[in-house]
């Protein structure tokens, strides 16, 4: 369909939680009806605060953000809300709605066909895995039929059967969609432009086109910016030098000089705030429990669900985990991956057994481990025998995480520095086990080729559960439990 009228426009839009650091800088820019237009930038550049601008649930200090009167609104969220974890399916599905829906079984049915999901309406969301989880929270927006869907990083949990399913109903979409995402194939597949966002420069940028053509324009871009920023200041400092040395003479030198002054400031006026490429973290290595010899953990039989029942599989072969032992496990959404990795981690899985006094790192991938109350630092602290201050800010800083961050609460983090949290823990613990649950979910891909190399070149276990197939690619997986063989 082709694009309509301006649905959502934002008008010298200026948000921040403190004044002294912006998020949004006279942020202007329009939506069409009927298009699709990725939001991307670095991590806190502000792409979820554009949502809740637009959503209403925050308001701009400055400017205004205007959606057409009457436009219905739904969003996707990352991660479901741990307070409907008790409900039903149909008690989790009335909730999209201000009133009594009599014929929602039929709806639900119809959306969760959308999603490529069979649920019982009497089963609890809590029974569900991360990747039917994230199918769930895409129907609940799904079936509110909204004008404008808002998906944040829709693809995090689902498997390459789901990613399809949700990339050929977006290109069948015929209404405004914005989504965040890291995935690029995924993006490149139904983007009509990109809001380029820049955490540096707090400014919005519009691209049209397809989302691998805007990257190379930004890229360019940049570049252009550098080259004639790094003429800038060769010529600035030429004049600096001549300054310094006219200054010290008399007469017409010193006028001279008072001159080149002027010409510097307004040379530095000219500069062009550079865009700036995402940072990256550091290359950094986890450190292994001392001492590990022999089997660290051994499983004889494994829990999967078939038809939403748990049954009872017994390996043929048992499979022994060593030191630098990696474990892939695989299997379909829904089979039980995440309920086998929590049981591990738990010891509560009477199929394993794990030696005894093994440190365990657990990253999981709605970071329901983490306590939401504390602050970073304390998250970081409670990993150390001994804690030292010291140590605990000069490994934050390897994933980002200044000291600012870590005087907030964990809870207020997005989540991408929670998974970057959980990192800086694992260095800080010096596992003999590590235990991974979808570890590159909210990761920003620069980010994923050093994190795969730290896990590469781990001394300890690893037990891993992923679906980015390229990430798993750069890992030298030694041994494979398919649970959808069994």
């Amino acid at each position: 369909m082709n694009p309509g009228n301006v649905i959502i426009r934002f008008n010298e839009v200026v948000f921040h939680y403190d004044k002294n650091k912006p998020i949004l800088a006279e942020a202007n820019f329009s939506v069409r009806e009927n298009t699709k237009i990725t939001i991307m930038g670095q991590n806190g550049a502000g792409k979820s605060t554009i949502f809740k601008l637009i959503t209403g649930e925050l308001k701009p200090n400055e400017g205004i953000v205007s959606v057409t009167p009457g436009t219905t609104i739904a969003i996707a969220l990352q991660v479901m809300n741990r307070g409907n974890m008790e409900k039903t399916i149909e008690e989790y599905f009335s909730d999209a709605f201000d009133k009594k829906i009599y014929d929602l079984p039929k709806k639900i049915k119809k959306v969760l066909d959308i999603v490529h999901l069979e649920a019982p309406l009497d089963r609890k969301i809590v029974k569900f895995s991360g990747g039917q989880q994230a199918r769930l929270l895409l129907a609940y927006a799904l079936i509110q039929e909204p004008d404008i869907l808002l998906l944040d990083e829709p693809t995090n949990n689902l498997d390459a059967e789901g990613i399809k399913h949700l990339t050929r109903f977006l290109m069948e979409y015929t209404k405004t969609c914005l989504v965040i995402s890291h995935d690029a194939d995924f993006l490149n597949t139904f983007t009509d432009g990109v809001l380029y966002l820049d955490s540096y420069t707090q400014k919005v940028e519009q691209y049209l086109g397809n989302y691998y053509d805007v990257l190379t324009e930004i890229e360019a871009q940049m570049e252009r910016e550098r080259a004639k920023n790094a003429q800038l200041k060769r010529s600035i400092q030429d004049r600096k030098d001549k300054v310094n040395f006219f200054a010290n003479k008399g007469g017409k030198m010193r006028r001279l000089a008072s001159k080149l002054r002027d010409q510097v400031e307004d040379a530095e006026e000219t500069m062009i705030d550079e865009r700036q490429e995402d940072k990256t973290i550091n290359n950094f290595i986890i450190p292994s429990q001392a001492d590990l010899a022999g089997v660290i953990a051994q499983i004889k039989s494994v829990g999967v669900m078939i038809n939403h029942k748990a049954v009872k599989k017994i390996l043929t072969n048992p499979i022994l985990i060593h030191t630098k032992s990696k474990l892939l496990i695989k299997g379909p959404n829904g089979i039980g991956k995440s309920t086998l990795l929590k049981a591990l981690a738990e010891g509560s899985e009477p199929g394993a057994q794990i030696s005894k006094d093994i440190k365990i790192g657990y990253y999981q991938q709605d970071f329901s481990g983490l306590d939401f109350n504390k602050t970073a630092y304390q998250a970081l602290e409670e990993m150390m025998e001994i804690p030292w201050n010291q140590t605990i800010y000069a490994t934050a800083a390897q994933f980002l995480l200044s000291s600012e961050i870590l005087r907030n609460k964990i809870g207020s983090l997005s989540e991408g520095q929670k998974g970057l949290l959980c990192y800086a823990r694992f260095v800080l613990q010096k596992p003999g086990l590590l235990i991974m649950d979808e570890p590159t979910n909210h990761i920003n891909f620069r980010h994923l080729p050093i994190i795969a190399e730290a896990l590469n070149n781990y001394e300890g276990a690893l037990i891993l559960v992923s679906h980015a197939y390229e990430f798993i690619d750069q890992i030298d997986i030694t041994q494979t439990l398919d649970l959808g063989t069994l």
